[in-house]
């Protein structure tokens, strides 16, 4: 499963002008939107949903039940995260993957690059001075994000002297992410960067799920230089000549060959020659995400979604992961049985390196016999986070994430594990959620000087897509005509091939199975055209040397 971001980050990003370059274009801009006023509801709004979460004052020690034990059960859990004194932080480029966090952790914040709210979000915080950067990774964005002189000072504003130190949590970073937290004397609670790069090898995941009874499609691992000795590797396997060929590290879009022939083989042979592989049977699956946190009474198991994916409405990039979808005909309920089966056995073999908190596995689903096998596994938080936090076994019980925060906070806990996956398996049939992420398809360098708004949208009985008003998040969704849209480039940014314009989340399915592949729903395409519909932006020059 790809993350949000992951894809256009390290993508090839057009050189943009230099500062000095732009004040024809803003010029252009203001002149633009002094034809037009817009009344901004925004705080009035805001005021509404953020009712539950007052700012308090910056260092009040709550009242907090001592229970004199370990937390038993998920009352206890439930308080503890509501009365909770340690400041928590989301960092990164968008807080997508955990919004709406801190409806249930008290001291829980966002800490964003992009801020699609304009400053109204009362978590949300994005430093005022942002130099113009060409970023090349996620890594990169969080690092400096941490550095910032604001965003010091943000946290050491919200931390209490003698208090609990600053938690911080990521999708993505790297070791210089891990000496500088212990530099600024920041918790980062997360696996180290070092055993989670180790896991992130396809080889390494393959052996892991081996030992722990979490088998792959059947593959032999091995190294070819020649056509011929692929060949022989998949002869004596007994894997057929359909073939798929996978090398241990990167996206699986960029590092997964199918070869059938000594003329595929020549096509990708320059990938492939020199690495160690994992060389699979080829069959028809249908591909689903798990999401899940091992902790030391076991590994809770989320829900299961199914994935967009290569839509050339949403992403200019063949197979491209472009969003998720949770209802309950994703899968079977034997093939969902033996998926979370398959999922607990991942995190006992995960627990056998140390590593402990979030991860993700790509499932997949053999079309033909029912087998249900392990795909990839991803050791971090993930795109389909989005969804995982508001499902009906969330608020049933708490957020699948708390189960991480729960391994990494000052608490000792014993929970039935057993008895929480049972009742969520059961309430995974009881809900629908989708998000999708769209991107720039066409290929445009612009400066933007009109975006969409963040908030919650309505089809109207004519079908034409309205903005309702401002909101934090998408949990107050109750249909299947609403949505809530999440901008993330907005005015005085720039939008180009690829890039990422903001995220799209409703309570309906947005594909269906077509007669020959899925297909986007109607309803899908009108919500991205008129998303679309509401950029607007100058046509940018090339950048001057």
């Amino acid at each position: 499963m790809a993350n949000f971001l992951e894809a256009s980050e390290g993508a090839a990003r057009p050189q943009m002008p230099k500062p000095s370059d732009l004040a024809k274009l803003r010029k252009q801009a203001g002149a633009a939107q002094a034809q037009e006023t817009v009344l901004d509801e925004m705080t009035a709004n805001v005021a509404v949903d953020a009712a539950y979460n007052d700012v308090d004052s910056d260092f009040e020690v709550p009242r907090v039940v001592n229970f004199g034990r370990k937390l038993k059960n998920m009352s206890e859990v439930r308080h503890f995260f509501r009365t909770n004194s340690t400041p928590i932080y989301f960092v990164g480029a968008t807080p997508v993957n955990l919004l709406g966090l801190d409806r249930w952790v008290r001291k829980f914040s966002y800490i964003s690059y992009y801020d699609g709210w304009d400053g109204h979000h009362p978590r949300v915080f994005t430093p005022s001075e942002k130099p113009q950067t060409d970023f090349q990774s996620a890594e990169e964005i969080n690092n400096w994000l941490l550095e910032n002189p604001e965003v010091r000072e943000y946290i050491d504003t919200h931390t209490a002297p003698g208090g609990p130190r600053p938690k911080i949590a990521m999708v993505f970073f790297d070791e210089e992410t891990e000496a500088i937290c212990e530099e600024l004397g920041y918790d980062l609670i997360l696996p180290p960067a070092e055993l989670r790069n180790h896991l992130d090898s396809k080889i390494v995941t393959t052996e892991l799920g081996n030992a722990a009874g979490a088998h792959s499609v059947p593959n032999v691992l091995g190294t070819a230089d020649t056509y011929s000795a692929l060949q022989e590797l998949a002869r004596d396997a007994k894997l057929g000549d359909d073939l798929v060929v996978q090398t241990p590290y990167g996206d699986s879009g960029k590092t997964t060959f199918f070869i059938t022939n000594e003329s595929d083989w020549n096509e990708h042979s320059k990938d492939i020659i020199g690495e160690q592989l994992k060389v699979m049977k080829r069959i028809n699956n249908q591909p689903v995400a798990v999401e899940a946190v091992l902790t030391r009474c076991g590994t809770v198991v989320g829900p299961i979604l199914t994935e967009l994916a290569g839509y050339k409405e949403l992403t200019p990039y063949k197979g491209g992961w472009c969003g998720n979808e949770m209802h309950p005909d994703v899968v079977t309920d034997g093939q969902r049985a033996r998926a979370i089966e398959l999922v607990r056995k991942v995190g006992e073999g995960l627990k056998s390196t140390g590593y402990r908190g979030f991860f993700e596995v790509d499932v997949l689903v053999d079309t033909d016999t029912d087998e249900v096998y392990l795909g990839e596994l991803n050791p971090r938080i993930s795109g389909a986070s989005a969804i995982t936090n508001v499902t009906a076994g969330a608020y049933a019980d708490v957020p699948l994430f708390l189960f991480h925060l729960l391994e990494y906070l000052d608490v000792e806990f014993e929970l039935d594990v057993d008895e929480i996956n049972a009742r969520w398996e059961e309430l995974s049939g009881a809900d629908v959620w989708s998000h999708m992420i769209i991107k720039e398809t066409d290929d445009i360098v612009q400066y933007i000087t009109h975006a969409p708004r963040t908030g919650k949208y309505f089809l109207d009985s004519k079908g034409k897509l309205q903005f309702s008003r401002s909101a934090l998040d998408w949990h107050q969704l109750q249909n299947h005509k609403e949505a809530f849209f999440l901008r993330i480039y907005g005015v005085e940014d720039y939008r180009w091939k690829g890039a990422d314009l903001g995220v799209l989340v409703t309570k309906s399915k947005l594909q269906y199975e077509g007669k020959k592949k899925t297909k986007l729903t109607i309803d899908a395409k009108h919500f991205i055209s008129s998303i679309r519909a509401q950029y607007k932006g100058i046509d940018v020059p090339p950048a001057t040397q």
